[in-house]
Parts: structure tokens; sequence; C-alpha cells
């Protein structure tokens, strides 16, 4: 019903920034109720880093506010996530989500999510 496919990883240096892309397959795409970014880095668990809501309402982790930036084109129903003034601790596979219809849970946690891209690489070095 929804594929999602995760592009624009890639290493920088501490400081830098990347812009990362998900494209979504998906018929109806306004039935998407969220849609988000998570990441994992190795050893450690799954972790939300940003989410949009009904296309308007976005929320960030503490760890990324005023660094990183979620956004969606519905025209090219992609989502996006820029980051700036990315640190060694922002490495980690980066995962794009949705959840397709409406849902009472909360988006910004991982068991809501029901689609999945494959993920793409961010490394920052210091």
């Amino acid at each position: 019903q929804v594929q999602l496919v995760e592009s624009g990883g890639g290493s920088v240096q501490a400081g830098g920034s990347l812009r990362l892309t998900c494209g979504a397959s998906v018929h109806i795409y306004n039935n998407i109720y969220c849609m988000g970014w998570f990441r994992q880095a190795p050893g450690k668990e799954r972790e939300v880093v940003a989410t949009i809501r009904r296309e308007t309402t976005t929320t960030y982790a503490d760890s990324v506010k005023g660094r990183f930036t979620i956004s969606q084109d519905n025209a090219k129903k992609n989502l996006y996530l820029q980051m700036n003034s990315l640190k060694p601790e922002d490495t980690a596979t980066y995962y794009c989500a949705a959840v397709w219809g409406y849902t009472p849970m909360s988006c910004m946690e991982a068991a809501t999510y029901g689609y999945w891209g494959q993920g793409t690489q961010v490394t920052v070095s210091s």
C-alpha cells in the first residue's frame, strides 16, 4: 500500500549539512496521517528524529531541535529532512516511516508506524 525509499545519505564532517529525501509510492497520499524520520546507531535502539502529522504539525527530538527541519512536498509525494550543524553523534542509519489512516497513537512512537523505508546511512566525522 505504501512504499518508501530514502536517499541523500552520505559522509560529512562535523558542522556540515545533508538533506534526506523519502519518496512515497502510494495511491492516495493524503491518507497518510503521520510521516517521520527515525534513526538507529550501531548497538542502540531506534529513536525518533522528527515527525509531521497531517502535513502540518511538526515535532522534533530534543537532540536535533534547531538543527534539523522536516518538511513535505505533497505534489512530489516527498518527505525531507534538512540536517544542519551535524555532529558525530548524528551518525546512524536514517529511516523514513509512514502511518496510513488515522491513529490515536503518537506520531513520535516507532510502534505507531506500519510502513518503513530501507534506510540510508549518515556518517559524521569529527
